[in-house]
């Protein structure tokens, strides 16, 4: 079902120029507030209805998953590198090594999460490669805290031990032993990011410092739509079922890859 789900949003992103009705920035102050098709008032040409300037809430919709998924694979996928590699040095050799890692992972754990997002999006600049290296600083360390214990069991059972006596290179027994026994472990926490990326990029997008006014994101809907809460709730509730779509679908997806 996640899978599905996901497959769904991808082929939104890749096909937004042809699936998405309107451009998505396109402003039109005649048709401002517009329910969406199926209410009284509705405009067919408007499924979603409008926003407060006007502009397609679907077109912006679909645009705006481009931005979600490009953050959540990117900024995942870097944060898994960092941290796991750090984990399975940590893990395998122990002693001061493990500690020192374990150091760095202690202070930088200190910091809250989107707090430390939200400073890094400051000195760093807006723009989607500065969003996913700020994911990317902040959330290594969830892969390198969890794979490290991982690691650390796996380098104690016995077929570690017999490669050791074999006269196997750290090298080896790291990628043909240890690494594929943390896989599935891997696999789970890869899909948990994913999601938590998108809350992450979408928080970033609602105070103004993750991609450009042009660029259509879901945090950037939620934040436009709240002047209009009572007028035009569907401007909100749109993009936050989208927010919860995704990050469902990629929950669900890593507990189904673990089984």
């Amino acid at each position: 079902l996640g899978s599905l789900i996901l497959l769904a949003l991808a082929l939104c992103a890749l096909a937004a120029p042809w699936l998405a009705p309107h451009d998505p920035n396109a402003q039109d102050l005649l048709t401002t507030l517009l329910p969406p098709a199926w209410q009284k008032g509705g405009d067919p040409a408007y499924w979603l209805g409008t926003d407060s300037l006007g502009r397609d809430v679907l077109s912006r919709l679909i645009w705006g998953t481009r931005v979600a998924l490009t953050v959540a694979v990117a900024g995942a996928f870097g944060a898994m590198v960092i941290g796991t590699i750090l984990a399975h040095v940590a893990g395998y050799f122990g002693g001061w090594v493990d500690w020192l890692i374990g150091r760095v992972v202690d202070i930088w754990l200190s910091f809250p999460p989107v707090i430390l997002s939200l400073i890094l999006m400051v000195g760093l600049g807006s723009g989607l490669q500065n969003v996913i290296l700020a994911i990317v600083l902040v959330d290594w360390t969830r892969f390198c805290r969890v794979m490290r214990s991982e690691v650390m069991v796996v380098a104690r059972r016995d077929y570690v031990a017999a490669a050791r006596l074999l006269g196997f290179s750290h090298w080896r027994i790291l990628t043909r032993e240890v690494a594929p026994a943390t896989l599935p472990l891997l696999l789970t926490l890869i899909a948990l990011e994913m999601g938590i990326a998108v809350i992450v990029e979408a928080v970033l997008s609602f105070v103004g410092l993750s991609v450009g006014a042009e660029i259509p994101a879901w945090g950037q809907m939620i934040a436009d739509a709240r002047g209009n809460i009572y007028d035009a709730p569907w401007a909100l509730i749109f993009p936050m079922l989208a927010v919860f779509l995704t990050v469902f679908a990629f929950n669900i997806l890593g507990d189904g890859l673990r089984r």
